[in-house]
């Protein structure tokens, strides 16, 4: 009698486990479109933090948004998500930011200005940083995801404080985590 409960606890342990095994197997493999998208403009390779890629998912109808300062990214990310399974049409408003001298001056300044303050650098490293900064004439748009919001005032002040800028916009998200 004891070994037969035995054996069927095992058994029932089994069973338990590989029914978890298989459900995690599954909803792991069932990537989202959003998912995907996601990570294909991530993996462009000059989508930098100079750059910024958003995105809209309508079914399969995909329409990306955004402002790029490196040449061809636009396109590239347009024929990346064009090749997912279950995107039927791809609708590019992506913007191209004009080559400008005055605002490469203020794109190292700002990289400068971020790299001397601590614990604001960590956002911009990596091939995937977790803030961006867009320049256009001038003018400054910080976008992406920061921990906390004195950090993220703590990048408006030093982004406000670059000779040259006229305006700082301030589109950062104050998130624990990620959605990837």
């Amino acid at each position: 009698m004891k070994s037969y409960r035995y054996f069927l606890s095992l058994t029932l342990a089994i069973l338990a486990l590989s029914f978890i095994n298989v459900n995690a197997q599954s909803s792991s493999s069932q990537k989202t479109i959003e998912q995907q998208v996601f990570k294909k403009i991530n993996r462009l390779p000059y989508y930098g933090v100079f750059d910024h890629i958003a995105f809209e998912v309508d079914g399969g109808r995909v329409t990306l948004h955004g402002k790029v300062l490196s040449l061809g990214t636009r396109k590239a990310a347009e024929s990346a998500v064009k090749r997912i399974e279950g995107v039927t049409s791809v609708v590019n408003n992506i913007e191209d930011l004009p080559l400008s001298s005055f605002d490469n001056r203020i794109r190292r300044q700002l990289l400068r200005q971020f790299a001397n303050s601590a614990g604001v650098s960590m956002y911009l490293r990596g091939p995937d940083p977790s803030v961006r900064l867009i320049v256009e004439n001038g003018r400054v748009t910080l976008e992406g995801y920061v921990h906390n919001k004195g950090t993220s005032n703590l990048m408006n002040i030093l982004a406000n404080g670059v000779p040259g800028t006229f305006q700082v916009t301030n589109n950062l998200i104050v998130s624990n985590a990620r959605d990837s």
